[in-house]
């Protein structure tokens, strides 16, 4: 029989290897292809659209809105220097870096969260002098971006003096500053009054996503093309197997029609076949 057990496990493998590929892995690798050409075409659009008022886009919203991401926006307000804060464990060129983070009181009166750019740490957990914000009514350029999510259980803490965070997030900033923040926080444009060294805009490549979702869409489609070939395989050489057999039953019946027929095992039929094929030794 062909249908053994460890067919059955193989094909079974092979139809869950499939779910798998077409159900989960090739979906999770186009989704991230999507939602990063999404992310680039924003991007690119951004670059030559004109600043609208941050209220426009964010005003009265609990969440940013997914169009709204990466928009370039114009608020006039004044900062809240004393309420600085830090986003730490930063990369800025392969360097160690804070992000430095302060709440915008807008003259639309809603407080947003700021993010002012870069500051290098010449050695991990050291913050460095930095130039305060500017006092007094300013009018800034940044562009909107999406909270990030917060880990329960590495939220806000206070160290060197200042509020230091792990995710730019100002659901999880604001209560620890008390104050009501707009959705989202804001990437200052270069050159902002009360800027740092800026935050880059990310690199329009939509990386590899795509190929790797097609493979495995792929393999999804060879795994059990590759278990019917094996049972194909399987079914022929035993077919074979039987030919060999049945020929060398009726060859030794019509040699010794007065003895007792001999039986021919598999094993010798199999044997006399590949001699018929390679050739039997001493020949």
């Amino acid at each position: 029989m062909v249908f053994q057990p460890r067919w059955i496990a193989l094909a079974i493998a092979a139809v869950a290897f499939t779910a798998l590929c077409w159900s989960v892995l090739a979906p999770w690798q186009l989704g991230k292809n999507s939602s990063t050409s999404h992310r680039n075409q924003q991007i690119a659009d951004s670059v030559n659209a004109d600043p609208v008022p941050a209220a426009q886009l964010l005003g009265g919203r609990a969440d940013v809105p997914k169009d709204a991401e990466w928009r370039r926006v114009v608020l006039t307000g004044q900062y809240l220097a004393d309420k600085q804060s830090l986003a730490r464990l930063r990369n800025q060129n392969g360097k160690p870096a804070y992000e430095v983070l302060v709440p915008f009181a807008a003259n639309d009166g809603a407080t947003y969260l700021v993010d002012r750019g870069f500051v290098q740490t010449p050695t991990g957990g050291v913050v460095p002098e930095f130039a305060p914000p500017p006092s007094g009514t300013v009018t800034v350029q940044a562009r909107i971006r999406a909270p990030e999510q917060t880990d329960p259980a590495r939220g806000p803490r206070t160290e060197a003096g200042y509020l230091q965070v792990f995710a730019i997030d100002p659901a999880a900033i604001g209560p620890a500053q008390g104050i009501a923040f707009a959705p989202g926080y804001l990437n200052l444009d270069e050159g902002q009054p009360g800027g740092l060294d800026p935050i880059p805009l990310p690199m329009l490549d939509a990386g590899p996503y795509l190929s790797y979702g097609l493979q495995w869409l792929a393999f999804g489609i060879m795994a059990p093309l590759a278990i019917a070939y094996f049972v194909w395989s399987e079914v022929r050489r035993r077919r074979e197997d039987k030919a060999v057999f049945d020929a060398g039953t009726a060859d030794s019946t019509e040699a010794q029609e007065d003895e007792t027929p001999q039986e021919v095992t598999p094993e010798a039929a199999r044997a006399a076949r590949l001699a018929d094929r390679y050739g039997r030794k001493g020949q």
